[in-house]
């Protein structure tokens, strides 16, 4: 029996009007009732997933949230911090550096909410889509030493991607590096993914490895889907991982969490 369910957002849990289907809200109810936990796993930040939360009804002491790509997991009505890994703002300004040299953008979130040295169409997105403001700040006056939760370029697929082939091999020893979409790769503390937020909340929850239960569609799902006992991969996800998971369930425009958590959960063993 799976008893913590973490299901991914963009292209997983949403569907591509960016809402959720009555049908995947009622299933995770049910899920619910049978004693399961389920929680939400994604690379927005908590600004950006609150409405959802709200539609979900998961604001209570006892509900939970792994956001930032797993850098950060905390409680949603105590707000009590479970797990929270950052980088530091001299990475932010290697990473911008590098970025210069690669023709991409860059932004990324601090205590000041997104920030970015220019406001592009990519920052106008993350913007609207987390429904956040953005802020645009001259990179050289960060502090070396403050927190910056995660770091993100930005470029047309084509282009991103050249960039990402001249990458040095040192920046995946020294980030986490994910492709959360065809137009952002994202850069974390090499500690940080979806797979530790989900640790860190299974240990809270004193669940198994084996009773666990992810759905994701893509790269910055890797980790979560690699350690839960069921990793459960889009019908839309990315190539890499539908070869990783241990079940391809349907898209997300076809309710394909809400088929997934039927199949494993609500209808096991019939």
């Amino acid at each position: 029996m799976y008893k913590l369910i973490a299901i991914d957002m963009d292209g997983t849990l949403l569907r591509p009007d960016h809402t959720i289907s009555q049908h995947t809200k009622d299933t995770i109810k049910k899920a619910q009732a049978k004693g399961v936990k389920v929680v939400l796993a994604t690379g927005r930040p908590l600004d950006g997933v609150k409405k959802y939360l709200k539609e979900l009804d998961m604001i209570t002491n006892e509900d939970y949230l792994v956001c930032f790509n797993g850098a950060l997991a905390q409680n949603i009505g105590t707000e009590e911090v479970l797990h929270h890994i950052t980088l530091k703002g001299k990475d932010l300004i290697e990473l911008h550096e590098l970025a210069q040299k690669l023709g991409v953008n860059i932004h990324a979130f601090s205590k000041d909410g997104c920030i970015t040295p220019e406001l592009t169409k990519y920052a106008k997105h993350e913007s609207e889509l987390n429904d956040i403001e953005v802020n645009v700040i001259d990179y050289s006056t960060i502090d070396p030493e403050e927190d910056i939760v995660k770091i993100m370029m930005t470029e047309e697929g084509d282009k991103l991607q050249k960039a990402i082939d001249q990458f040095p091999e040192e920046l995946y020893e020294k980030y986490t590096v994910l492709r959360s979409a065809p137009y952002f790769v994202e850069f974390l503390n090499k500690n940080a993914n979806k797979g530790e937020g989900v640790r860190a909340l299974a240990e809270r929850m004193n669940v198994a490895q084996e009773h666990i239960m992810t759905f994701g569609d893509a790269g910055n799902d890797k980790h979560m889907i690699e350690y839960a006992g069921m990793g459960v991969a889009m019908g839309n996800a990315f190539e890499e991982i539908k070869e990783i998971a241990n079940f391809i369930t349907k898209t997300n425009s076809e309710d394909g969490v809400a088929f997934g958590i039927e199949k494993f959960v609500l209808n096991a063993g019939e």
